[in-house]
């Protein structure tokens, strides 16, 4: 079968994430049809989670390039761009106060930003509910996308926008993400200026990252006086149920965690005992690098489908100019298969570079810093 134009191919993409969304907007402001798929039964289903910082040089170009670059700066939040670095003891040991006006990495709630590129969208262009069980049809085209209902939907390209756990990736790499051997707990404060005013004053307007060689805590406040901090630990994967505890045990995990952080101070361990909720575990997964793929003309991949990394202020801003690019490659592109071609010919070297630069992050997060890297924050900030 011959490649299709862009203009005339039937076009999907597996994910209304960041990533998935971009794309799609981008490809409709070129008079390019598409169609989006989410497993999420709809818009509200589920909370996005925490907030992300969005760089000049791949979230911000990439929302430039959707016309949406206003709209993001009226929602970002430029005073979240202040970093505390503290030792267990809640001594500061490195502080960096954005200049008046600063933007290089302006944060946002991962929801206002998907609400923001689902309001840009044409109406209908995202249908939920639609779990993706594979992708089958020959390299060349069409391919056929089976979900989970048993509907079926015929394609010229597909597109996996589908994260860590993408169904897309099977069709073009057997390649699986790996346990990186440190683990993540999420646990979320509301309403931080009245409930938690002792919190508030610690972390500050933007984050606040704690870490002692084994276990460390990283503290990110979201917009509406809410904060999520992320207890890192460097674990077994079912280190919940391997120490007799279920995820539900809010009490039994608190317990267990005050003894792990034992000799921290009391103003830090509160990021452990105060919490409003239940725990939310999140270990963290990579996949192998540098993760390539035999080109197809009909499927390729985005953001964590195609490079999932620790998580280190990159994925979402990966993502997003993945997905600029690949859009754009469409719209310039004779065929698809040029188009395809032509994005990863780009997109996998970078994301192999990059990938290698962060490979063992995880580990880093819970490193003491280094007086030197401390100094040296401190002068670039001064």
């Amino acid at each position: 079968m011959d490649s299709p134009t862009p203009a005339n191919a039937r076009i999907s993409i597996i994910g209304a994430g960041p990533g998935g969304l971009t794309c799609a907007r981008i490809l409709q402001q070129h008079g390019i049809a598409v169609t989006v798929y989410d497993r999420d039964p709809d818009v509200n289903s589920r909370n996005q989670g925490g907030s992300l910082d969005l760089h000049k040089e791949d979230g911000q170009l990439a929302l430039r390039e959707a016309g949406l670059l206003e709209e993001f700066f009226a929602l970002a939040r430029l005073e979240s761009q202040e970093m505390r670095r503290m030792d267990p003891a809640g001594r500061v040991l490195s502080h960096h106060l954005p200049d008046e006006g600063e933007t290089a990495g302006p944060e946002i709630d991962r929801g206002q930003l998907r609400d923001l590129l689902l309001r840009s969208l044409t109406a209908g262009t995202v249908q939920w509910g639609r779990t993706l069980a594979s992708v089958s049809g020959p390299d060349d085209g069409p391919r056929t996308l089976t979900f989970t209902d048993g509907r079926t939907v015929e394609a010229d390209l597909v597109i996996g926008a589908d994260g860590a756990s993408s169904r897309v990736r099977t069709a073009v790499s057997p390649a699986t993400p790996s346990y990186t051997g440190v683990s993540f707990l999420e646990a979320w404060f509301d309403d931080m200026e009245t409930a938690h005013p002792g919190l508030s004053e610690l972390v500050g307007k933007g984050s606040a990252h704690i870490a002692d060689g084994k276990r460390g805590l990283f503290a990110q406040r979201n917009s509406g006086d809410h904060m999520r901090v992320y207890l890192m630990q460097r674990v077994p994967v079912d280190w919940i149920t391997a120490n007799g505890l279920h995820p539900e045990d809010t009490q039994g995990i608190r317990a267990h965690l005050l003894n792990e952080y034992a000799g921290w101070s009391p103003q830090t361990l509160r990021m452990i005992t105060d919490n409003d909720g239940p725990y939310v575990d999140r270990p963290l997964f990579a996949l192998p690098v540098p993760h390539t793929w035999e080109h197809s003309p009909t499927v390729t991949l985005l953001g964590d489908a195609a490079h999932l990394m620790p998580p280190l202020g990159v994925g979402v801003n990966l993502a997003m100019l993945d997905a600029c690019e690949l859009a754009l490659a469409l719209v310039h592109a004779v065929t698809i298969d040029d188009a395809v071609r032509g994005y990863e010919n780009s997109m996998l070297p970078r994301s192999a570079d990059m990938a290698q630069m962060l490979e063992g992050g995880a580990e880093h997060l819970l490193c003491v810093p280094d007086p030197d890297e401390i100094a040296r924050v401190g002068q670039a900030h001064s």
